[in-house]
């Protein structure tokens, strides 16, 4: 959906762009591409100072944000900078506003150059570290949390961080090799121990090692990176939504939106120098042809009968660049098989790949002789670029038909851990459920709120219905389960409130303000609108409240939009004209019935006291780092993390198998048959499956007599 007004994209002139860009001092003598970014900086200022939902002034406050975002954002664990290095960049701490008026990013290039300089000395620093053994009877503590530890004094204390940082995951390592020969010394009549000292020295090197692999992966990144990091700290100070996305982002947005992408269909990782196969997916071109298999190297890529690329040391997003393509296209693999370590070259034509994991599915389950189905939908998702290409409304429509056909007498949306995506799909979506009417109020800053109806009064579903829920449901999840309580249309049940992020993003290509410009410039991913309830409430921070709250591991956790810096206020609007359809004949009974349920399950006590323990945990960042007493603190968490070993140990008692339009695709694709057999014994294993099904299967629907008396 285009959700920004032309008159809105329309806030910048090419001959303003031209003119200004002329006029500035910028100076980037020092840069791959200083023109570039350049046009970057000038573009995204004036599109956010003109466009951004807040109307925010680049002044002290603006710089102080975009000065501690990009700082925090380079050194989160306070690794490479100095208060030395802060006092030197302080001098801009109130000047960046000034400088980004001006197209001059001072502040960025001593930070940035300072930053590799750091990264330079980190091998050096950690190195030395593990190269000798670590003195664990020194009674010392580290504080893992970051935010309110100081930046070291000068470098020997920052090499003293350093040290403490390294001894704690050394530490913990050891004290995993110490319970691994616990337990097979229980087995092993003559297993050989061995001392501390070797495990102290395998434990280092286990941890010099990720240590490389890390600085290797950092080493990969391009000055883009790092200036990409430094633009999303001045889009981050408008709000933490609001980011700049390079063109690979962009791609990884596109495929994450649309739940597809045109290659080989395999994911890929680096090991070391080496480009892995990690997995391949179901129903892709590699899976259906054969051939390649996970754990193979992939040492060289050949577009066709062109000659071949030796990828190995490349990085991984550059191998990717090569490694997919567009439909129909070949693209010739050297591997080196994991099987035998023998070199062979695997042709494989690229194909349309389609995420399944992305997309909606369900299963049945029989109760009280009644057929109940759970509908699993990940994410609003859709292809902007494609709209003919399959959609999440498309989707949950043709599901619902499916599983009508199939007798089914209920329904549950489980919308669990669901992050959002389109607005698009998901007022369609609610129209499935809903005659026609208000669905949800958008509003761009200073206007009038706008309504989205649902203007088609074809039901799909006018069955029972609960909408599932928790801590991590946002966005355009909670667009769907307000409209369905505000309707009186589902039960909402699940976490004590969804995660509360209540606004819109637009994507602008940034080229569109520069169009004679050659290079990609990237994309602005930028908030422009607030929705609102029909209700007048905005779900921003507060989220949709559950009707049934059910304890559960996120109850007591800082993670929501409440939580995050910068968030935008919570707001109301006047309400929008509805009618509830007050669909169920027992809602409150129900409510309360379940309510009490809960209330006198001891699962759901424990649950409650494992998340007060999860919190006090959370809290408590300090770690001794003097041995005896590092064993002593893990043993005592040990202990008291036995009371929740059960936690959420459940076996309900219930079947639950795939619709029968299902069955048929899984005797052709035996991985997608284990996936979902899988997933079906977890739905048995749920017990917040289970109080759904016991809602679902209380609800009573009013009659039509009963509705047009109300």
């Amino acid at each position: 959906m285009k959700i920004l007004k032309q008159t809105k994209i329309a806030i910048l002139t090419l001959a303003l762009l031209v003119s200004s860009l002329q006029a500035s001092n910028f100076d980037f003598n020092t840069y791959n591409d200083p023109e570039k970014d350049r046009v970057i900086i000038y573009v995204l200022k004036n599109i956010l100072t003109r466009g951004h939902y807040v109307v925010k002034n680049m002044n002290d406050d603006f710089s102080e944000m975009v000065y501690e975002g990009f700082i925090t954002s380079l050194d989160p664990n306070k690794r490479y900078f100095t208060q030395k290095d802060l006092k030197e960049f302080s001098q801009y701490k109130y000047q960046i506003d000034n400088q980004l008026k001006n197209d001059d990013i001072t502040f960025y290039k001593l930070v940035y150059n300072r930053f590799l300089e750091k990264i330079k000395n980190a091998k050096s620093n950690y190195s030395q570290i593990l190269d000798n053994e670590f003195n664990f009877n020194k009674k010392e503590e580290i504080d893992i949390d970051y935010e309110k530890v100081p930046f070291a004094k000068n470098e020997n204390e920052l090499i003293d961080y350093w040290r403490k940082q390294l001894k704690l995951q050394t530490l913990g390592r050891i004290q995993q090799k110490i319970n691994l020969q616990e337990e097979k010394s229980k087995n092993k009549k003559n297993f050989k121990r061995k001392s501390f000292k070797e495990l102290e020295k395998e434990a280092r090197d286990e941890v010099h090692k990720n240590m490389d692999e890390l600085y290797m992966r950092i080493e990969e990144l391009e000055h883009q990176d790092w200036f990409s990091t430094f633009l999303n700290s001045v889009v981050g100070a408008f709000d933490p939504h609001t980011t700049y996305m390079d063109p690979s982002i962009k791609e990884k947005f596109d495929q994450d939106m649309s739940g597809k992408l045109e290659g080989i269909g395999a994911r890929l990782q680096k090991k070391g120098i080496y480009t892995h196969v990690f997995e391949l997916v179901s129903g892709g071109p590699a899976w259906k042809q054969g051939g390649l298999e996970p754990g193979d190297i992939i040492l060289k890529v050949a577009q066709g009968e062109e000659e071949p690329l030796d990828i190995v040391g490349m990085r991984l997003d550059d191998a990717i660049k090569f490694i997919k393509g567009k439909k129909g296209t070949e693209v010739r693999l050297t591997v080196e098989k994991k099987i035998d370590g023998s070199i062979k070259v695997i042709s494989i034509i690229r194909d349309v790949v389609e995420l399944e994991e992305t997309f909606v599915k369900s299963s049945v389950v029989e109760m009280n002789n009644n057929k109940y189905a759970i509908i699993d939908l990940p994410k609003f998702y859709i292809d902007f670029n494609e709209q003919s290409y399959r959609d999440s409304a498309k989707d949950m429509e043709k599901e619902i038909d499916r599983l009508k056909n199939e007798g089914v007498n209920g329904l549950i949306i489980d919308l669990r851990n669901n992050g959002g995506g389109s607005l698009k799909t998901a007022i369609e979506i609610v129209g499935l459920f809903i005659e026609k009417g208000p669905v949800v109020q958008v509003k761009y800053r200073g206007e009038n709120p706008i309504i989205k109806n649902d203007n088609d009064p074809k039901i799909k579903w006018d069955g029972k219905l609960v909408v599932l829920v928790n801590e991590l449901s946002a966005s355009a999840s909670e667009i769907f389960a307000a409209a369905m309580q505000d309707y009186k249309r589902a039960v909402i049940i699940g976490g004590n409130q969804t995660y509360g992020k209540g606004t819109v993003q637009n994507i602008l290509p940034i080229n569109q303000f520069y169009p004679n410009y050659q290079k990609d410039l990237g994309f602005l991913k930028m908030t422009i609108q607030k929705f609102y309830r029909v209700n007048g409430g905005s779900t921003q921070k507060e989220g949709v409240y559950s009707d049934i709250a059910i304890p559960s591991r996120y109850s007591y956790m800082k993670f929501g939009e409440r939580d995050l810096d910068g968030a935008l206020a919570w707001d109301k609007v006047p309400q929008a004209k509805y009618v509830p359809t007050n669909t169920y004949a027992n809602f409150r009974d129900v409510v309360y019935n379940s309510k009490q349920r809960i209330s006198k399950d001891p699962k759901y006590k424990l649950i409650n006291d494992y998340a007060k323990w999860l919190k006090k945990n959370q809290d408590n960042t300090s770690y001794s780092l003097h041995y005896d007493r590092f064993v002593q603190e893990a043993k005592k968490r040990e202990e008291q993390a036995k009371r929740f070993n059960s936690v959420f140990e459940y076996q309900s008692d219930l079947t639950f198998d795939s619709p029968l339009y299902e069955k048929s695709m899984l005797s052709t694709n035996p991985n997608l048959g284990d996936k979902r057999k899988a997933w079906h014994q977890n739905l048995a294993k749920d017990l917040y499956i289970s109080e759904a099904l016991n809602v679902l299967d209380e609800l009573k629907l009013r009659t039509a007599v009963e509705l047009v008396r109300k």
